[in-house]
């Protein structure tokens, strides 16, 4: 029987990683989460044990943390891109890097330079991989957008079984927690100029949208980011249904004209998907 070393890589993965940046007597705060990992020639490390071509993994936390001081943080895809290509292209047995950024955000307290609170937005994300032939991808995103509409959806006309007991509704709370990634076909960009219109335009068509199901508000919410962002070639969702049941208040001599709900947390329905651009480079390739 033969047995061959198949795709492998390592990395470090959560370097926790804040950043203050002291303007006088007024801070400012990056706050981020450093994952990395390597592959190339790794053959040798993993059939023999020899360690020559491995960049240890404590290096990899080191130079997240040297290249905060000497470059500093601005946009998460360009710090990324920073170590990514610093792994590859110092080290001749790195054949490909891959990064991945969370950031957390954080707000000024007002009337105050150095004070923060830590905000409930969602978490920001980016994944960037580099090749030693110079390939770049990169892939923003974010998660855990928690967005509701108290009206304008529907659901109705599905497949109804033997084991069917929902009822149809023209009228429900549609609330979801965005989980969405962006996949850009060129990184000269402005990244923090077009994560913010990204993120503008997915409220604006989960907003505008009356929705007969939350695949149609997936695909509307693609579709207003695609059409506004020349930049963004292929848009991924995973959209869980937060669901809101309309609680029967019948025994207690009370009516529920859609005002009183139990929000359920699991089972949760998951709705997945992806929006593209026909001539999308790599269309429907791996991000991982």
């Amino acid at each position: 029987m033969t047995l061959l070393l198949g795709p492998n890589r390592y990395g470090k993965a959560e370097t926790r990683l804040v950043r203050v940046v002291r303007d006088g007597d007024v801070h400012h705060l990056k706050d981020i989460n450093v994952s990395s990992s390597l592959s190339g020639e790794m053959e040798s490390v993993h059939l023999t044990g020899d360690n020559a071509a491995v960049l240890p993994t404590d290096t990899q936390k080191n130079t997240v943390y040297a290249f905060a001081r000497r470059h500093g943080v601005d946009q998460i895809e360009d710090f990324a891109l920073l170590l990514a290509r610093h792994y590859v292209d110092s080290q001749p047995t790195i054949h490909h890097a891959r990064v991945e950024i969370e950031e957390y955000a954080w707000e000024r307290i007002p009337a105050t330079g150095h004070s923060f609170v830590r905000t409930g937005q969602e978490v920001r994300t980016c994944v960037v991989h580099y090749d030693r032939d110079g390939s770049v991808s990169v892939v923003s995103g974010l998660k855990d957008l928690v967005v509701l509409n108290s009206t304008g959806s529907e659901f109705h006309g599905y497949i109804v079984d033997g084991y069917t007991t929902l009822k149809p509704t023209t009228d429900r709370i549609l609330a979801t927690a965005v989980t969405a990634r962006w996949r850009h076909s060129v990184t000269d960009v402005d990244f923090g100029k077009s994560y913010a219109e990204v993120r503008k335009l997915l409220l604006e068509a989960f907003a505008d949208t009356h929705s007969l199901s939350l695949q149609q508000t997936l695909y509307a919410m693609g579709r207003r980011a695609l059409e506004a962002r020349p930049e963004v070639c292929e848009i991924r969702f995973a959209m869980p249904n937060k669901h809101h049941f309309l609680v029967d208040l019948e025994p207690f001599g009370l009516d529920n004209d859609n005002e009183v709900f139990y929000a359920a947390d699991r089972p949760y329905g998951l709705i997945e998907g992806t929006v593209l651009r026909e001539d999308a480079p790599d269309a429907g390739q791996a991000w991982e």
